[in-house]
């Protein structure tokens, strides 16, 4: 509803630039705090946190890219602005660099993939309260209860439209508070990342359907949806591989039954 917070002569302070930098604040102070609490190194947190950032945005814009194509073709310096991003090109790209530089400096992925998974969605959510203030990633018409964005916002101006930017932070709240007590019982390392990618992907097939924004599709499905499949689908084989090996988390036994 507000893109533009603050201007200071030249200087423009946008909301969602400003929740994503605030999202960004909240997620690296959870994972030190979460580090410290499990006798991991904080640095090792900030060199992961930039590693797989700057890499979740360069994959985050390549999949943007990919899906609207045709206009990037008649514009591709747009594809180098501030708008334009798909979250699934940011967890891939994101979550393969993680994995590399763990493989370079001998770290566990999974039990750092767990470290950073609340952390994920907390930001998650300050990026959608970010695109509600900017009015992008809007809703379909409501028939009942709306929001109604004014004239400047990305949205339609003066039509009620379904706040699914609110559902969704709601919602990436939420999984962060349920990542963060399911990580607390007893379980196998890599386990709370793999819940993240399930309850996450589960979540954005949902919400697309009351998405109204021209995001791309693939058939009837958008984008989002057909790639949530395979993320679902992935998370699936990375459960039965690690249930399959069987290790505790943190090294600890499981308890006799």
């Amino acid at each position: 509803m507000y893109p533009v917070l603050l201007t200071i002569g030249p200087l423009v302070i946008h909301s969602y630039g400003l929740m994503l930098g605030l999202g960004v604040v909240a997620a690296l102070y959870l994972a030190w705090h979460r580090a410290e609490k499990r006798g991991l190194p904080q640095s090792s947190v900030t060199i992961l946190a930039v590693v797989c950032l700057l890499a979740g945005v360069v994959g985050a814009k390549l999949f943007y890219a990919a899906a609207h194509w045709q206009e990037v073709l008649q514009a591709p310096w747009k594809a180098l602005g501030g708008e334009g991003f798909v979250v699934y090109g940011g967890i891939l790209l994101g979550l393969t660099a993680g994995w590399l530089c763990c493989q370079r400096k001998g770290m566990a992925f999974p039990q750092w993939l767990d470290l950073f998974a609340p952390p994920v969605a907390l930001a998650q959510g300050f990026g959608r309260l970010g695109c509600f203030l900017a009015g992008c990633c809007y809703g379909v018409p409501a028939s009942g209860l709306g929001v109604t964005f004014p004239a400047g916002s990305s949205a339609p101006a003066g039509i009620p439209l379904v706040p699914v930017q609110l559902y969704s932070a709601a919602g990436d709240f939420l999984l962060a508070g349920l990542l963060l007590f399911y990580d607390r019982r007893r379980h196998i390392d890599g386990m709370t990342g793999v819940l993240y990618l399930a309850l996450y992907s589960l979540g954005r097939f949902v919400i697309e359907f009351w998405r109204a924004d021209p995001r791309g599709f693939v058939g009837p499905l958008a984008t989002s949806q057909f790639i949530a499949l395979f993320a679902a689908a992935g998370a699936a084989l990375l459960f039965f591989h690690l249930r399959k090996r069987k290790e505790p988390d943190h090294g600890k036994q499981a308890p006799d039954r």
